[in-house]
């Protein structure tokens, strides 16, 4: 159970990453792009740790 919730919450969390990162490289500032590209990092992290 712990299991699956874990994928999905990894799931989530690069999915939010992919979307920040897609979003604001329209504008490139660093701060944002460094907020997306770490809740990927984190995300993935999350999948398979």
């Amino acid at each position: 159970m712990f299991g699956a919730l874990k994928k999905t919450i990894g799931v989530c969390l690069i999915g939010i990453g992919l979307g920040v990162l897609l979003v604001l490289l329209l504008p490139i500032t660093g701060w944002l792009f460094l907020i997306g590209a770490t809740v990927l990092v984190i995300g993935f992290m999350w999948l398979f740790c």
